[in-house]
């Protein structure tokens, strides 16, 4: 094997160790402008567009072990992978798609699953990270909450006795 190939296989390579999610991209409409806006978007989701060369994408993900996907790898790729919000940047392309109509999703692969371009849609209508864990604390809070409350039942009904008395006295006076 070249020198040349290999180094370009061992990039994809390092691409693909990035992260838990791979999505792959048709990119031909895209200008350099859009490639810019669109990694500038991907970046705080710790997130990357890299162009690759089918040929290289395929041999890196079959040492990987990752699914086949030859089927998604017509046309010119570009692989979307990093950091741990699959969601978000799947609503990232998706927001991006709808704005530039340039961007179009052929496959992914989350963790070792390959997805459908309509996974890849569902996987970016899910909240966000952020949303996700306020609903865990909600969750894991409210047994505390209804435990007090249960507490706290008793003597608040004693409380509203003893005022109903005051409140009967104050009207006999």
């Amino acid at each position: 094997m070249r020198a040349e190939k290999k180094y370009l296989i061992d990039e994809v390579t390092g691409h693909l160790k990035k992260s838990d999610y791979v999505i792959l991209t048709n990119y031909n409409r895209m200008t350099v402008e859009d490639v810019a806006k669109l990694r500038g978007r991907l970046a705080p989701h710790a997130a990357e567009f890299h162009v690759v060369k089918n040929s290289s994408l395929r041999i890196a993900a079959q040492a990987l072990g990752l699914p086949d996907f030859d089927s998604a790898l017509t046309g010119p790729t570009a692989v979307i992978v990093g950091g741990r919000n699959s969601p978000g940047v799947a609503k990232v392309i998706k927001d991006f798609f709808k704005e530039t109509q340039k961007v179009e999703v052929k496959a992914g692969v989350l963790g070792n699953k390959l997805i459908t371009p309509k996974d890849v849609e569902k996987l970016a209508d899910l909240p966000s990270l952020d949303s996700l864990r306020a609903q865990l604390l909600c969750l894991l809070s409210q047994p505390g909450t209804m435990f007090v409350r249960v507490l706290n039942a008793v003597p608040q009904g004693m409380v509203n006795v003893l005022q109903a008395k005051v409140r009967a006295a104050g009207e006999k006076d």
